[in-house]
């Protein structure tokens, strides 16, 4: 197989690039035509969606895989029309493109199309509600994806992390660097999901149900506290060298910590459509959290 991967800089394109290599050869796409490493890319810049179904013709895969998107959800909702543009318009740009050609697409949506009203984990069928502009724009992306005929698999993730790009965990080392004291909000959970693991399940899906389409759930396992996970991750740290102790935490409500956009007060993704259609899952999220500790500590 071909695979053009676009957004291969970023946390889970990054992991997808060694996760996807067994099934073929994988072809990295950029927004600037650079890989973090210096070597060449495609380039692929989500905001000129008209640019992309050039790119598929140039490239002539098999699969195309979009981990590229607009994830700046404060910033969001001041940029309503790039949020669109790359998060919606892109997306169903290149699922036409793909379905003009024939081929199947595989991109990432978001535990954000929810509101977090209820209190179980939340499944493919739930009704959808955005609460902000990165919500509405990722949600407005699966719609696009769905009505354009191509075959597509659509994963919705939670709470992503990983030892590159911007994320909790790395924020959190940063400050726990930084500060002696810690605000950390314990009102809002959901599951904090390895970059990692979500690459190597999204190649296993790929060779298990190669031909499926449809919308998946994919998370880890277990549910936490954005506080919770500053815990875990402040422990785990200490005890590996990262940090030379632990910062204090204070828990403190949504109320105390406000920001431009709402967040989802539980994002919990029930797996078990994923499980059962796959046979795979991500294991518990402090399993997830340890493998990525140990790759900062080497």
């Amino acid at each position: 197989m071909r695979l053009l991967l676009l957004g291969a800089n970023g946390q889970v394109g990054h992991e997808l690039r060694e996760a996807l290599a067994p099934l073929g050869e994988v072809v990295a796409a950029t927004r600037n035509g650079r890989l973090p490493e210096g070597g060449p890319a495609q380039t692929a810049d989500l905001a000129d969606p008209a640019s992309l179904p050039a790119l598929i013709e140039r490239v002539a895969p098999d699969l195309v895989v979009n981990a590229a998107a607009y994830t700046a959800v404060d910033r969001a909702e001041e940029e309503r029309e790039l949020a669109f543009r790359i998060n919606a318009d892109a997306p169903g740009v290149l699922a036409r493109a793909c379905a003009q050609a024939g081929i199947g697409l595989v991109h990432f949506s978001t535990d954000y199309v929810f509101d977090g009203s209820q209190s179980r984990p939340w499944r493919e069928d739930d009704r959808t509600g955005p609460l902000g502009v990165y919500g509405r724009s990722k949600l407005a992306g699966e719609e696009a994806i769905r009505a354009s005929g191509a075959a597509h698999k659509i994963f919705r993730l939670c709470w992503v992390y990983g030892p590159r790009g911007h994320n909790f965990l790395l924020t959190m080392l940063r400050l726990g660097r930084e500060r002696e004291l810690l605000r950390v909000v314990d009102d809002q959970r959901g599951t904090p999901t390895s970059a990692r693991r979500i690459a190597a399940a999204v190649a296993g899906a790929q060779q298990v149900m190669p031909g499926a389409s449809g919308t998946w759930h994919l998370a880890a396992e277990g549910e936490c506290s954005w506080h919770g996970f500053a815990d875990r991750i402040f422990g785990g740290a200490v005890a590996r060298g990262l940090l030379a102790r632990a910062p204090a935490l204070e828990a403190i409500p949504s109320s105390q910590f406000p920001t431009p956009a709402r967040r989802p007060a539980y994002s919990r993704l029930d797996t078990g459509a994923f499980r059962r259609d796959t046979g795979l899952h991500l294991g518990d999220w402090t399993e997830g959290l340890d493998e990525a500790l140990d790759a900062l500590a080497r």
